[in-house]
């Protein structure tokens, strides 16, 4: 049997080259550069972080945000044609907006000309920009310059510009936003709608409209769901243990090891110490492994690789190698000169060091059996987007391979009654391969989506899942043999023949997903419903309320919860969830029912009646579009600044659980959903 030196594969593993998030994106710097006595450029030089791009100019309406100039004032100058672009210009096909779409990535200039006409000139306005990666698009964002210098001696005098100062508000404005504006309009609507208007209510839930929730959200979003992800990966990691146990590079040495320890004392008492102690280094063993990787990666890198394309693809070759291993096409094994130096390590020496490096020489021998499962546990809980994963899940891991070994130490009665190793070992190997060749797909199904292959659409990924479970389930019930299984012609044991119809079952499940079915258990790991070709679930939903104000006012009136929609008319990602999850019979009947949507586009263009200056975080900001408006609120109220943001209030503006951005999964979004609801009653 071929056999495979595992070192690259851990070097590959432990790759550590991303970047860390930076708090914006995108940097941008101006200058002028006075090119002649009746010329000057202004020119806005953009740094684009890794992963993000910066759309370019002249983008069709309909698509994302294109990069515009605006000149506020013009004195003794005027601009000379529109904004030129210089950099490496990137255009492809974008199937959300059906329209060509054109960026740049890493850096750009944007350069506007100014014709000089007066002696002396002064030039003011801002850049308007889109900015988006593969997960979250930011809200348009403005780049403000203020410029001044000479002409020409000859020219005339430049004739003052009267400009209009915008409204100085507070950092959390509550009337000069608008808050108090939209009751009557509101009043007239719900009254359309027969439903009673409190306005004493509605005024007095008004005043927190405003107020900022960054705390609580933050609150909401650091407790409930790390407690309940930690525990499910712990529980994740415990099985990935109880299968590795049951394999044969673990099982025939769980006897082997016990009754070492047993005889090399005649203390009984001592041996099962000693024992115990074992299993004790197996846990530290395997923690210190989940910790070198939660200390590698840290949390900000822990999280984006979650959707990095490169990190998803190394994952995936990584589960495609390990499945193949567990086929039987060849071994994976560590360098033998490892084992015997460790094993030497041990045989010469006394006390707990010689258990603990008994325990790691356990840890290097098994490690063809365990190995692509320790990997595929490190793949799950890396990408999980919770910090602190590997070491929770290799607790988990740790904790049940040990578990048989203190056992059997305790009770050495028990093993004369375990099953003897055999072939239902190398059943758990081939049924393990499969399991790790569909996770393969998934983390592919990632970086297709990122790079926009589109080589993994739905139907194809449904389809290949479809064979992988129909095959596992065959295998399973003794009808396809692997080269491993040769000379093996026993009939499949009745679990064996029970797990393989549950198998094809589930592959005839997914079937109807090839036509638009929801498929609820998989929607976590197929790709999104917009990437299918064929798809017969067209249910929509839209918002009854684009109007934060006028959206609170009504949902006080009828009682209900809201669920505020930070998104964009040129937001990919908001557009994948609202044809991926919000098409979804259940989430569509909640979205309809149980809350008032209100979606706030954060590019809105319409101007407000007069331009709002806001501080906030000690930085001054103008408001000129209801767009800024909604952007501004996101930020000052709940912390974010991407797009899509889904944040559920009660009828004060109060967060009612934990915060929703891009994660197209149809079950968590209802989980999502519902607490919000039950948090409201």
């Amino acid at each position: 049997m071929k056999e495979i030196k595992f070192s690259l594969l851990v070097v590959l593993l432990w790759m550590t080259a991303v970047l860390q998030a930076q708090e914006m994106p995108v940097k941008f710097t101006t200058q002028q550069k006075q090119v002649s006595p009746t010329e000057v450029d202004v020119l806005f030089t953009a740094k684009i972080d890794k992963g993000w791009h910066v759309y370019s100019t002249d983008i069709p309406e309909g698509g994302p945000q294109s990069a515009v100039m605006h000149t506020e004032k013009a004195e003794g100058a005027q601009p000379m044609g529109g904004l030129i672009k210089q950099g490496k210009e990137i255009s492809e096909d974008d199937k959300i907006f059906d329209m060509k779409v054109r960026y740049f990535e890493n850096n750009v200039t944007f350069i506007q000309k100014y014709k000089i006409t007066g002696k002396t000139y002064n030039i003011k306005g801002y850049l308007e920009y889109g900015a988006c990666n593969d997960e979250m698009c930011m809200p348009p964002s403005t780049v403000e310059f203020d410029f001044s210098g000479k002409g020409p001696e000859d020219a005339p005098a430049a004739e003052p510009q009267k400009e209009e100062k915008p409204e100085e508000v507070a950092a959390m404005p509550v009337a000069a936003l608008g808050a108090g504006d939209s009751l009557d309009t509101v009043a007239a609507d719900t009254a359309a709608a027969s439903v009673p208007v409190d306005s004493a209510l509605i005024a007095k839930a008004q005043s927190g409209w405003w107020l900022t929730s960054i705390d609580k959200l933050k609150q909401l979003n650091g407790g409930n769901i790390s407690d309940r992800s930690w525990l499910y990966i712990f529980l994740m990691g415990l099985l990935y243990g109880l299968l590795a146990v049951f394999t044969p590079c673990v099982w025939p040495i769980i006897p082997m090891t016990v009754s070492f320890f047993l005889k090399r004392s005649k203390d009984k008492k001592k041996g099962i110490r000693d024992a115990i102690t074992y299993g004790i280094s197996i846990i530290v063993i395997y923690l210190a492994l989940g910790l070198l990787v939660t200390a590698l990666f840290g949390p900000q890198k822990l999280n984006e690789l979650a959707t990095n394309a490169v990190f998803n693809l190394i994952f995936c070759a990584l589960l495609v190698i390990f499945a193949l291993s567990f086929f039987g096409w060849f071994e994976l094994t560590l360098p033998s000169s490892w084992t015997n130096k460790v094993d030497s390590k041990a045989s010469s020496t006394s006390g707990l060091l010689s258990i603990f490096l008994m325990a790691f020489t356990l840890t290097l021998v098994s490690f063809s059996c365990t190995g692509p499962i320790i990997g595929l546990l490190l793949v799950e809980t890396t990408t999980s987007g919770n910090w602190m994963g590997p070491a929770i899940g290799m607790l988990g891991f740790a904790i049940a391979l040990a578990l048989p070994f203190t056992l059997f130490a305790l009770f050495p009665t028990w093993l004369k009654q375990a099953p003897k190793s055999g072939s239902w070992m190398n059943t758990i190997k081939v049924v393990l391969g499969f399991i790790e060749l569909a996770f393969a797909l998934k983390f592919f199904s990632v970086a297709d989506l990122a790079y926009g292959w589109r080589l993994l659409d739905r139907e194809v990924f449904l389809s290949l899942w479809i064979a992988i479970f129909l095959l596992m389930g065959l295998y399973l019930i003794g009808k396809l043999k692997f080269q491993s299984d040769m000379g093996d012609d026993k009939a499949m044991p009745v679990p064996c023949i029970m797990l393989g119809l549950v198998s094809i079952a589930f592959a005839i499940y997914m079937v109807p997903g090839l036509w638009g079915a929801p498929c609820r258990a998989v929607s976590a790991f197929a790709p999104p419903l917009y990437t299918q070709d064929f798809n017969l679930n067209t249910k929509e939903v839209r918002a009854a309320y684009t109007n934060y104000e006028e959206g609170m006012a009504a949902a006080a009136a009828k009682g209900k919860p809201v669920m505020l929609d930070f998104t964009g008319f040129g937001c990919v990602n908001c557009r994948k969830m609202e044809i991926a999850v919000w098409t979804d019979p259940t989430v569509a009947d909640k979205l309809n029912n149980d809350y008032v949507l209100i979606s706030l586009f954060v590019d809105d263009k319409t101007p407000l009646d007069k331009p709002i200056e806001v501080e906030y975080n000690g930085k001054k900001r103008t408001l000129r579009t209801i767009g800024d408006k909604w952007s501004y609120l996101e930020e000052m109220k709940f912390g974010y600044l991407t797009q899509p943001l889904y944040v559920l209030v009660d009828n004060e503006g109060n967060p009612l659980t934990r915060s929703f951005s891009y994660k197209e999964d149809v079950e968590d979004y209802l989980k999502f959903l519902n607490e919000g609801k039950k948090n409201y009653r």
